[in-house]
């Protein structure tokens, strides 16, 4: 990699900025969640949450998280090449199950700031469509940045997005990665948690320990290794829910799934 692992003394975490709690407007108690990445479409009556991408209008009277990727590029978007991760060859670095998606290089105080500057205007349109939240997918970069950064790396630079978001007026979800335990909250200031899976992979008191019943967890139908109604059996398994095919497709499209407990 072209950039090495900055040393502790190199990358303080940010002091998140105090954000008055009646400015954020927390989930929904007992959520159903409608996870609609894939592309939107009318959510069931019944619904009270539902997570769209950037690129998507929020959902009338139905509290709406905006999906950005803030730790990786989009397909087809244009980064500085300053700010995208390079190999030792020069080569970007890109997601192994995302091969369109290069990683971001939050290596350095610099990056971090420029990053977030940019992410920041993505997060501004968020709140003036009229979205209630926001989701940074891929805080778990770097653990596919081959060492060039770390997780301290990510805690930083993570607390740089949260501020700007909820100087947004919107509440910020922690997407994966339990190894932070209580610092997603604590320290960088998460309000939620948004986990993938978690039940298969016997993760969720992870995020229901610190973040109690403000979890929204994602289950895959073609990774399940019982049957979904077994699945809602777990005690461990949070209240908000679903069951999703891998693609989240429309709910006009074939293979759709969505399944509630």
């Amino acid at each position: 990699m072209t950039s090495s692992t900055p040393t502790a003394s190199e990358t303080p975490t940010p002091t998140p900025t105090p954000v008055d709690p009646l400015a954020v407007v927390p989930l929904p108690a007992a959520a159903k969640v409608d996870y609609q990445l894939g592309g939107a479409y009318d959510p069931e009556p019944d619904v009270t949450v539902v997570a769209r991408d950037s690129g998507q209008q929020p959902v009338k009277d139905v509290y709406s998280i905006c999906y950005v990727n803030g730790f990786q590029t989009q397909p087809g978007e244009l980064w500085p090449n300053s700010l995208v991760l390079h190999d030792a060859s020069g080569e970007k670095v890109t997601d192994p199950d995302w091969p369109d998606e290069n990683i971001l290089d939050i290596s350095t105080p610099d990056n971090r700031a420029a990053i977030a500057d940019k992410i920041a205007v993505t997060v501004a349109g968020c709140a003036g469509a009229g979205f209630d939240a926001v989701e940074f997918d891929n805080l778990d970069s770097f653990t596919r940045a081959d060492g060039a950064f770390g997780i301290e790396d990510a805690v930083a630079y993570a607390t740089l997005l949260v501020t700007s978001a909820h100087r947004a007026g919107l509440a910020v979800g922690q997407k994966n990665t339990p190894e932070l335990g209580a610092r997603g909250r604590d320290e960088i200031g998460f309000d939620f948690a948004v986990s993938e899976e978690c039940q298969r992979y016997d993760e969720c008191a992870a995020y229901t320990g610190v973040y109690g019943d403000q979890v929204i967890d994602i289950e895959y139908s073609d990774n399940m290794m019982e049957t979904w109604t077994a699945i809602c059996e777990d005690p461990q398994l949070p209240p908000a829910s679903v069951l999703r095919d891998r693609k989240l497709l429309p709910d006009d499209k074939p293979g759709y799934v969505a399944k509630y407990c």
